[in-house]
């Protein structure tokens, strides 16, 4: 396993009781920090991938599987349940035959999707910017090669 990577999906256990941030826009980078914890479930790709698609509907666990390309089965499940014991995804089962399981975004998770989309506008406003800056240092790398 990396070195940074997390051994379980629940590593959130045992964190350090009170604030450790000393102020908004500074966090603390110690693994046991509450708001480090939270931004690496929510940042994840999986993650943003989910609540931007669950924003304003609910979706069956395969819709969501057929809609998030490269997700798998594993790792979907895990995302919502981490989700959902974040209160950012309500999981709602129908008492039917065969039982029909859907999300949705919790009023918390839709407060958060905002954020989200912020970020894929600005994403989308400097993609090419982001590219060129790619390329650039691709070639600088290719150069430096013996």
């Amino acid at each position: 396993m990396e070195e940074g990577t997390s051994k379980s999906p629940t590593h959130a256990q045992g964190t350090v009781e009170g604030p450790c941030c000393e102020e908004a826009f500074q966090w603390d980078t110690r693994e046991d920090c509450e708001v480090r914890q939270i931004l690496d479930r929510i940042a994840d790709k999986w993650s943003l991938l989910v609540i931007a698609l669950l924003d304003k509907r609910r979706l069956r666990f395969t819709e969501l599987r057929r809609e998030i390309d490269g997700v798998s089965q594993r790792m979907l499940t895990v995302t919502l349940r981490q989700l959902e014991r974040d209160g950012l995804v309500r999981r709602t089962v129908h008492p039917v035959v065969p039982p029909r399981v859907e999300y949705e975004l919790t009023p918390l998770g839709a407060s958060l999707h905002e954020t989200v989309q912020a970020l894929v506008t600005w994403t989308d406003a400097h993609q090419r910017e982001i590219a060129e800056a790619r390329n650039a240092y691709d070639a600088r790398m290719r150069q430096q090669v013996p």
